[in-house]
């Protein structure tokens, strides 16, 4: 049985990224599988999967844009920016809801955010979450950039928007910004990831990593060279320009790398099953 597989699995709320990758390798019965980008606990939906030999390709898949569903609740403050520690609410006034798309509007393009504190993000090698000091956000502003963003409901006081987004984005930070701009504090009491680039959720279907990576495909004239993991000509390339590359032999994946006319393996021979 190969265990190299490349799927979406549709993560449940209330379950952390790791707990729920655990089940999903006693479901399958295989020790190393791995996923990317991080879903919280609190948040559900698409979490890229990979297994075997194609862990090794998460850095060049086709991640972006990161499209989300979020309801944010106005009034509600949480230092954790959601649900799971809600530590007072405020009484707002109703919005004129011309005004929340107009604000939703004013977000679109690039920018720099603040991630929060209750995060993954390291800082200095630790967990942002496991720092001592008590602020809701980090000093270090990030880029980022939201491609698209609109009102899906709005029922007041909660708001609920899809963001497509730069990966990185954190839709905790933005909910805050957005109820900010609006003169409320807010924070999220639903998050749902539906895609991420061109990955969603279908069933955990398995797909074929050589149609989800970024890497050009190129053609060499000894494929042979390549499952031997041989020294590669320049001259042999079909494009010889300097990028990053994937070559298909026989049932094989390969990723290059052409850099001043020197070749080098980024990965080779992972089998596609």
């Amino acid at each position: 049985m190969c265990e190299n597989m490349l799927f979406v699995a549709n993560k449940p709320m209330f379950i952390s990224s790791n707990k729920f990758l655990n089940t999903l390798k006693k479901k399958y019965k295989i020790k190393k599988m791995g996923f990317s980008g991080t879903l919280d606990p609190f948040a559900c939906g698409s979490l890229i999967i990979a297994s075997g030999q194609y862990t090794k390709l998460f850095r060049f898949l086709k991640k972006t844009p990161k499209t989300y569903i979020a309801t944010l609740m106005l009034g509600a403050y949480s230092p954790t920016l959601d649900i799971e520690k809600i530590e007072k609410i405020e009484n707002v006034e109703k919005k004129e809801i011309e005004k929340i798309q107009k604000t939703l509007e004013t977000f679109k393009g690039k920018q720099t955010q603040l991630p929060p504190k209750y995060s993954a993000k390291k800082i200095n090698g630790v967990r942002a979450y496991k720092l001592e000091d008590n602020k809701d956000f980090l000093d270090k502003e990030i880029e980022i950039e939201i491609f698209d963003i609109k009102l899906i409901n709005y029922s007041h006081p909660f708001i609920t928007f899809e963001a497509s987004v730069s990966e990185g984005t954190f839709i905790r930070t933005l909910g805050f910004d957005i109820a900010k701009k609006l003169n409320n504090i807010g924070t999220l009491t639903y998050l749902e990831r539906t895609k991420e680039g061109e990955f969603k959720y279908e069933c955990e279907k398995k797909l074929n990593p050589y149609d989800y990576i970024w890497p050009k495909e190129n053609f060499y004239k000894n494929p042979k060279d390549l499952l031997l993991g041989k020294k590669l000509d320049i001259n042999g390339f079909d494009i010889k320009e300097d990028g990053v590359y994937k070559l298909k032999i026989e049932n094989f994946l390969s990723i290059i790398e052409i850099k001043n006319k020197e070749i080098k393996y980024l990965v080779n021979r992972i089998k596609l099953c």
